[in-house]
């Protein structure tokens, strides 16, 4: 009996084995980490991305209707791919103006259109009629109209609680309407 145990002493064939297995659970650590990971810097790049296309998109336009911005916000989709915009996102487009012949030439925001998306959130520049809240160094004067776009983003991680929390996703962009002045939505 007492050869057998030293044999088994010896024996050094399922080391390799048992090293694996102890060290699985921070392998398998690692890689859903890493998945997450590029997950959240691709939809961060992804949403900004949007932010900066929606808003580039309506000022090219010269005249906007709603149905337009309703088609717009359709494209997204695709924009954002393989992230689900529709039931994670919403964007909202903001058109900023002085007012004609005010008393004291303050910006108001003129109109403002929020895709129909599947989380509620509300612009950050402020709502129809309001004075807007913009970045300092960032003004609107005399005839110029400046188009916000925001996009807002549910990230809602794979392996939920376990290495990394939802988070809400907010980026936007600033623009100038290259053609016309946009001040209305028709």
């Amino acid at each position: 009996m007492r050869a057998f145990w030293e044999s088994l002493r010896r024996d050094r064939r399922g080391a390799a084995m048992a090293e694996l297995a102890a060290a699985m659970p921070l392998l398998v650590l690692l890689l859903l980490g890493g998945i997450e990971v590029s997950r959240f810097a691709l939809l961060n790049q992804r949403v900004d991305r949007l932010a900066t296309t929606m808003g580039d998109l309506v000022a090219q336009a010269d005249t906007l209707t709603a149905s337009d911005l309703d088609k717009l916000f359709l494209a997204a989709e695709h924009i954002a791919w393989p992230f689900p915009v529709k039931t994670q996102a919403v964007i909202i487009i903001s058109s900023i103006s002085i007012p004609p012949a005010p008393a004291a030439p303050v910006p108001k925001i003129t109109w403002q259109r929020a895709s129909t998306g599947g989380i509620s959130a509300v612009s950050q520049i402020g709502s129809v009629g309001a004075t807007p809240t913009l970045p300092s160094g960032l003004t609107v004067t005399g005839s110029n109209t400046l188009i916000v776009s925001e996009v807002y983003f549910d990230f809602v991680p794979m392996f939920v609680g376990q290495l990394m929390s939802p988070h809400r996703i907010y980026h936007r962009g600033f623009f100038r309407p290259r053609v016309g002045s946009l001040t209305s939505l028709s």
